[in-house]
């Protein structure tokens, strides 16, 4: 149970540049700062700091040439693009528009990235300002877009001092349920509230939220690990991405495919009723289809309206292997 908390703004701190002590412009700025305090830190005074910047043209097609270049050098993989805006995942893992480049905030002639390794960032700073007496915990924070809402949020690239996640898996609700899936990204919740009281143009680069419990009194494992892997990731495309990518698979399937156990009949019957129209099978142990069109010419689309019927039967999840006579084709389900 938290009791309460603050969230303060940190006023003064001004332009950064290269090579800037982050820990002293904090900390001359806000004297008041105390231990168990978590510092809410934009990231992009850490990456003026660190000198995460790129020299373009201060306008014309040079301009744009150069952008799409640190684009490409920032971009592990294009997740969506239209248009102009480009959603990627960047090399720290990171799914955001435009690799989290940003013009905004810095001279016309350059360009700021994000810090090369955000939870590295935010563990030297706690270190820098714990070598001054303060024991705080510090996240690195960066706006981002939300998959199905409008508007932006700030949410945590980086965290040091503080855990992730606030994790009430086991615990029992007071109807009796024992809550298996609840954990709750503490550290997003913590930039966005910073967020509040910084602003965009007013140059109020941190805020200090004051009061949740534990701040400040361990290392802890940063926030890489509120970043999906691979295998949990359901939305690792754009709808359009998608769509072009089981197109492609389709095109591709294979003849022979190996056998899947456990054939589901709903979902061979779901298969077939999206290819009803063009073409008839018998189903028994195997599926044995024959044309609606009995002409010469729609014999001779058999082979193409089994295919849309295997491709209906691989977006079931189904495997399936055919083998053809004159006038029909027999398609073995897995």
């Amino acid at each position: 149970m938290i009791d309460g908390l603050e969230v303060l703004p940190v006023r003064g701190i001004g332009d950064v540049t290269a090579g800037d002590d982050l820990a002293a412009l904090i900390t001359a700025n806000a004297p008041w700062l105390r231990d168990g305090d978590v510092l809410v830190v934009t990231s992009k005074i850490v990456s003026k700091a660190e000198g995460r910047l790129v020299e373009v043209p201060a306008d014309g097609p040079e301009r744009e040439l150069a952008r799409e270049r640190a684009l490409a050098s920032e971009t592990r993989r294009v997740v969506a693009r239209r248009g102009p805006t480009a959603i990627v995942q960047t090399h720290h893992g990171f799914v955001m528009a435009a690799a989290g480049i940003d013009a905004s905030n810095v001279d016309k002639t350059h360009l700021v990235l994000l810090p090369a390794d955000p939870d590295a960032s935010a563990r030297a700073l706690r270190t820098a300002l714990a070598a001054r007496g303060l024991h705080v915990g510090v996240v690195i924070s960066d706006t981002m877009g939300r998959a199905w809402r409008n508007g932006l949020t700030d949410v945590a690239l980086g965290a040091a001092g503080i855990e992730p996640f606030r994790d009430h898996r086991g615990e029992i609700d007071p109807y009796g349920n024992e809550l298996q899936l609840t954990q709750m990204a503490v550290i997003d919740e913590l930039a966005a509230a910073g967020e509040l009281v910084k602003g965009k143009c007013d140059q109020v680069p941190v805020a200090v939220v004051r009061g949740y419990p534990g701040a400040g009194t361990t290392e802890t494992s940063g926030a890489v690990v509120l970043l999906r892997d691979a295998a949990s990731d359901m939305f690792s495309l754009g709808t359009a991405e998608a769509h072009t990518a089981g197109l492609v698979s389709a095109a591709t399937l294979p003849d022979t495919q190996p056998a899947a156990p456990g054939a589901s009949t709903a979902a061979i019957a779901r298969a077939l009723a999206t290819v009803a129209d063009v073409i008839t099978c018998a189903v028994s142990s195997s599926l044995t289809c024959t044309p609606v069109d009995l002409t010469p010419s729609g014999l001779m689309r058999l082979g193409a309206d089994v295919h849309r019927l295997r491709s209906a039967l691989a977006a079931e999840g189904l495997t399936s292997t055919v083998t053809w006579s004159d006038t029909s084709a027999q398609i073995t389900v897995s």
